[in-house]
């Protein structure tokens, strides 16, 4: 330790006991600014600068100290940094899109997981809120789209990352920032918007109209037509979907045109009965001549 404190050019040949001691003190007031206790003895102090460990609570623990190689100012106290080898982490600093999130929130992976969640969300509404973590509008939308959240936790909020999703938003048709769409049951889509922090009120409105249950008859809808086979055709993602044949829609009996009543039965295109009679004369003559000839 003595060792690499003299790399430091904290200490030199002459004076060693006089320097040691100012590099003591100087070491306890760097340990006081960087949190470490206050009221230790200088002995102390030395005879733990001599076991390689460092006033604090890390005991047996090692300590690298890098020093200041250029001479110190006067009055100035050189850049000496502690760095204790303890093994902990430090904690993981969120995103802002990541914080003040509600148990009803979700960040969307995939677009097989949007299309998912879409169908198995059944009756309840569902929010798909489009954002970037660029864009200054959702950074500041952010958090009262949260707190709308927490008012309203029978909706779900689905988020999706336009900058990790870029692909799957422009076969969504979403080119503006912030971005919302509303999705409830066999309704599908109810309603698209883009609002700011200015204009939160029309989020809230949304809310506010398509909030009450409601009980939708048919299976759950989720994306259009047009959008799935849109992600199905991009070559970016690993989506697959089978288009629905289309199928002519039955015409209602109340619909049928009858014919007028007074119509005669050529009127109507229908064959004379004297003529359906004389061709199935025709047709009955005809098989006895083929039975009569041994056909």
């Amino acid at each position: 330790m003595t060792e690499v404190l003299s790399r430091t050019n904290l200490f030199s040949s002459g004076n060693y006991q006089t320097q040691q001691q100012n590099t003591i003190s100087m070491y306890a007031k760097v340990c006081k600014l960087k949190g470490f206790p206050s009221k230790v003895k200088p002995q102390g102090l030395r005879c733990q600068f001599t076991r390689s460990s460092c006033c604090s609570d890390f005991y047996g623990k090692s300590v690298v100290v890098h020093g200041n190689q250029s001479k110190p100012r006067r009055g100035y106290l050189p850049q000496a940094l502690v760095v204790a080898q303890t093994g902990l982490k430090l904690k993981y600093a969120k995103k802002w899109w990541e914080k003040d999130l509600q148990p009803n929130m979700k960040e969307v992976t995939s677009a097989q997981d949007l299309v998912d969640s879409l169908l198995n969300a059944g009756d309840q509404l569902v929010v798909v809120d489009f954002f970037s973590p660029g864009c200054g509008g959702c950074k500041a939308l952010h958090p009262k789209t949260c707190q709308l959240a927490e008012m309203n936790p029978d909706v779900q909020f689905l988020q999706v990352n336009y900058e990790e999703h870029k692909s799957m938003c422009y076969s969504l048709n979403v080119h503006v920032l912030p971005f919302f769409r509303l999705y409830r049951g066999a309704h599908g889509r109810l309603c698209s918007f883009s609002c700011t922090n200015a204009t939160i009120k029309k989020f809230k409105d949304a809310l506010a109209k398509h909030t009450p249950e409601r009980c939708s008859l048919g299976p759950t809808k989720g994306l259009e037509e047009e959008e799935l086979v849109a992600l199905a055709a991009n070559k970016d993602l690993s989506f697959a979907y089978a288009p629905k044949p289309v199928q002519p829609a039955p015409v209602p009996a109340a619909e049928q045109v009858a014919p007028p009543a007074g119509l005669s039965r050529s009127d109507r295109g229908l064959p004379h009965p004297l003529l359906m009679t004389s061709l199935e004369s025709a047709q009955d003559s005809e098989e006895k001549t083929l039975v009569s000839s041994g056909r």
